[in-house]
């Protein structure tokens, strides 16, 4: 691989063959109707939770550099795992998107027109099924927001 190094036009170059590849979506959806992330009660759990494990982490190594208490590094390691735990788990529900178009539905990594889906059903723990006529099918979580209007869509257009 040829790597460039001070020349700006050439970083691009350079940049450009270390990017992610990512499936290239379907074009023949249409018009994008509406988009459904993640709800907003989910997201307000996830900042308090981040918010405050970061203040106790803190606050237990002020209290570690004053008192130079063993347990208080470990009170400090556990509410910063806590931190990064959440952090990472947010970072990754926040990509949770279901994108519906004038001809079909877009999640994740899956790109659907309207008659490629064969059926639609309830999982567990109030997750939503959608089947496809090649037998794929994919999961759509509860913590969507607008989910009943996201089945109701996909049932009307069957």
């Amino acid at each position: 691989m040829t790597r460039y190094y001070i020349q700006p036009r050439f970083v691009w170059y350079y940049l450009e063959s270390f990017r992610i590849k990512v499936s290239e979506p379907n074009h023949n959806l249409g018009r994008l109707v509406s988009v459904h992330g993640l709800q907003p009660a989910y997201l307000q759990r996830a900042v308090f939770v981040v918010v405050l494990s970061f203040l106790f982490f803190l606050g237990t190594m002020v209290i570690f550099y004053l008192q130079q208490g063993f347990v208080y590094f470990l009170l400090s390691t556990a509410f910063l795992v806590i931190y990064l735990v959440t952090m990472t788990s947010w970072i990754l529900q926040r990509r949770n998107v279901v994108k519906l178009y004038e001809n079909g539905i877009e999640y994740r990594k899956y790109s659907w027109l309207w008659n490629e889906i064969d059926s639609i059903s309830a999982g567990e723990a109030n997750t939503v099924v959608v089947c496809s006529k090649s037998g794929a099918k994919f999961t759509i979580s509860a913590t969507i927001s607008g989910l009943d209007q996201i089945v109701r869509t996909i049932k009307s257009k069957l």
